[in-house]
């Protein structure tokens, strides 16, 4: 058995049906996973128990031992290729326990229709669409069971883990636990006081302290949920087109968006799939009648196949400058507030609130190119709207440069 910090321990002991841990990086809360769990399997008969990480990698890589090794005697059996284990238990019987990837929530609805006597979330700041996902997949398999659940993570700007963690604090049936990296006796304070000379403050404070604070590095600082998400959906328009960003492992993915007559455009819907062939995916887009299509230019064979089944397809431009050409046409549509995205659109959203510039040594963000993750319905986004330019739209700028270039013109006249 491990040796318990404070903070794990008053966790562990705390009866409540719902748990949040907002708590800094290498704080423990793996370990307190573990715990909750093996609780749990040995004093409820045939218990299921199941533990979400971000990925399934991370489920395997980085939870898997120390579920392990917190079980110790009580496991009978372990599958390593599915992660599962199963546990005796102090009635007499067996318990399971499963260890998967939040991945397999938002791409496939895995675990609907099932039961769950406890529910284990892990990193809930990086689970894409987590409010979503969990009240419409995750939460009803703890209805018949009267489960529980524990939520932990560290934060990443105000998604959907501040507002759980804001629950858990004005809510007296939950509770909330904050911890800082300084929390755990087994770290390095020297290593944390290097740590905090060598990064800006706000990493320092999200990262290591638990404190909620805007991500660094965001390409589209501008989007606003106030501003931009909108929930009515649009029945007047001029067009009706998508972007495709193909994939079969990665997300396939189809923004569906509506121009209207004054050159706003409406996000009404999304389409995130993987393993879906370029056959099932060209099938896809040309169901949804779409007016133009403007798809991936480096993946000629889908193309093709789209312009078989006779759907509409546009050149999209192709380039390491199509990217930063996209991404500030996204920016213009923002500012201008022309572009509108459907709440229903969750992994839209996530992908805006977390697509971001890496950062460079000297603690700066590199805004050429972003990171190369999150992105898939922002690429599709992208070949849209940087190729479809059918609207007047004139930012306040070229507004004043427009009048400044007709009051010389008529003075000129005048002469």
């Amino acid at each position: 058995m491990q040796t318990l910090t404070p903070k794990q321990e008053e966790v562990i002991r705390n009866k409540s049906q719902y748990k949040v841990l907002n708590w800094g990086r290498r704080s423990g809360k793996t370990t307190v996973f573990a715990y909750e769990a093996l609780g749990t399997a040995l004093s409820i008969n045939n218990a299921k128990i199941t533990y979400y990480a971000q990925t399934f990698g991370d489920a395997r890589d980085i939870a898997w031992d120390i579920f392990l090794e917190v079980f110790g005697g009580a496991v009978i059996k372990k599958n390593e290729t599915l992660l599962e284990i199963i546990v005796a238990n102090t009635k007499g019987g067996t318990s399971k326990i499963t260890l998967r990837g939040w991945e397999s929530v938002v791409t496939s609805n895995k675990g609907r229709g099932t039961e769950n006597d406890l529910l284990l979330v892990d990193e809930v700041a990086f689970c894409r669409g987590f409010k979503e996902y969990y009240n419409k997949v995750l939460d009803p398999t703890l209805l018949t069971t009267n489960g529980r659940a524990v939520f932990g993570s560290t934060p990443n700007g105000f998604n959907d883990f501040y507002d759980l963690a804001n629950l858990a604090q004005n809510n007296e049936k939950w509770f909330y636990s904050h911890a800082t990296s300084y929390d755990n006796p087994f770290n390095n304070t020297e290593w944390l006081e290097n740590k905090k000379k060598e990064i800006t403050q706000d990493s320092f404070e999200q990262e290591y302290m638990a404190d909620f604070r805007k991500m660094e590095g965001l390409v589209f600082k501008e989007f606003s949920r106030e501003r931009h998400l909108y929930d009515t959906d649009v029945t007047r328009f001029d067009e009706y087109i998508a972007g495709v960003d193909f994939g079969y492992t990665n997300p396939a993915a189809v923004p569906h968006i509506k121009r209207d007559g004054d050159d706003n455009y409406f996000v009404e819907d999304e389409w995130y799939a993987t393993e879906r062939s370029e056959e099932q995916i060209a099938d896809y887009v040309r169901d949804c009648k779409f007016n133009r299509v403007y798809p991936d230019p480096e993946n000629p064979s889908a193309i093709a196949l789209l312009n078989s089944k006779g759907v509409a397809v546009m050149e999209v431009m192709k380039g390491k400058g199509s990217i930063k050409s996209g991404i500030d046409r996204i920016h213009f549509l923002f500012k201008m507030g022309k572009l509108h995205i459907h709440k229903r659109c969750i992994n839209l959203i996530w992908e805006l609130e977390n697509y971001r510039y890496p950062n460079r040594k000297d603690g700066h963000n590199e805004e050429e190119v972003p990171i190369k993750e999150d992105d898939h319905l922002i690429d599709a986004l992208r070949y849209a709207l940087s190729t479809n330019k059918n609207d007047n739209i004139v930012s306040p700028e070229q507004r004043a440069r427009n009048w400044f270039e007709q009051k010389r013109n008529l003075t000129n006249n005048a002469r």
